[in-house]
């Protein structure tokens, strides 16, 4: 890695090292987080050792974090929600919507592309005589679809966090939120979009694998997440993985109807 020392002495990473690199910021207190804490410190809504997270590092381009951050959760799931730091909620949100509107602007967009190639004739007549009625359904489908995805992550978090509580460690909901939000990232690497940007930056046999990481996902990131924030595992943590998937489904079927009714909406208008 590239380093270059300031007038004060400082060490300076170049920016798109910062994305792509794996080694943490700096080495601080396993509980509070901070580098001069005396010791007994036992504040679990801090980060312990700083793994900062890539979206959350200023100076490289939002395109670039945004997909740094994406392929950690996915291609290395389990070290990176086991060391999630705390933080604030509003990058972690930021990130979740761009992703999820990437994830499912993609989604609408593939399709399409297949049946225009298929039968262009069709498409172009549909287009020509329906084309405003299409974009408002896209108009409405691809926001509530990102919507949708973003709510139901959120909501597997925080009710990570709900299930914790109930083995008796301390609360760490916003660490939990972030977790949720971050995890966002999967549906923008697992697809077809997800594919083709692995195979245009790394090959195609670094994409081979892709089909593949969907299968468990979930509840190996969350048991990672419950190990490093909560050091709840096995039976301890069952709880906590059995409120998430109740609370995600929910989240996920009411969501949905929402959407569905709204765009039954536009189609009666």
């Amino acid at each position: 890695m590239r380093t270059a020392r300031n007038q004060t002495g400082h060490v300076r990473v170049e920016g798109d090292e910062l994305v792509d690199g794996d080694v943490p910021a700096a080495v601080v207190c396993a509980h509070c987080g901070e580098a001069d804490c005396p010791g007994g410190c036992h504040d679990q809504m801090k980060s312990g050792v700083v793994a900062m997270v890539p979206w959350e590092r200023p100076g490289a381009p939002a395109l670039a974090r945004l997909w740094a951050t994406a392929r950690a959760t996915t291609f290395d799931s389990e070290r990176f929600f086991e060391s999630l730091p705390d933080g604030p909620i509003l990058p972690a949100l930021k990130f979740a919507v761009a992703s999820e509107l990437i994830a499912a602007t993609a989604m609408a967009s593939i399709p399409v592309a297949a049946v225009a190639f298929v039968a262009p004739a069709w498409v172009g007549h549909v287009l020509l005589n329906d084309g405003v009625l299409v974009a408002r359904l896209l108009s409405a489908a691809i926001p509530g679809l990102a919507s949708l995805l973003v709510a139901a992550h959120a909501v597997h978090g925080w009710a990570l966090d709900f299930g914790a509580r109930r083995s008796g460690v301390r609360r760490a909901t916003r660490r939990a939120l972030r977790f949720g939000l971050y995890a966002a990232g999967w549906d923008l690497v697992i697809g077809p979009l997800g594919a083709a940007i692995v195979t245009a930056k790394e090959g195609w046999r670094a994409s081979l694998p892709i089909a593949g990481l969907g299968i468990g996902l979930p509840g190996r990131s969350a048991a990672a997440f419950l190990r490093g924030c909560y050091h709840l595992e096995g039976e301890d943590a069952a709880p906590a993985m059995r409120a998430s998937w109740v609370a995600a489904g929910l989240a996920t079927a009411v969501g949905a109807i929402a959407v569905l009714g709204a765009i039954a909406a536009l189609l009666l208008a």
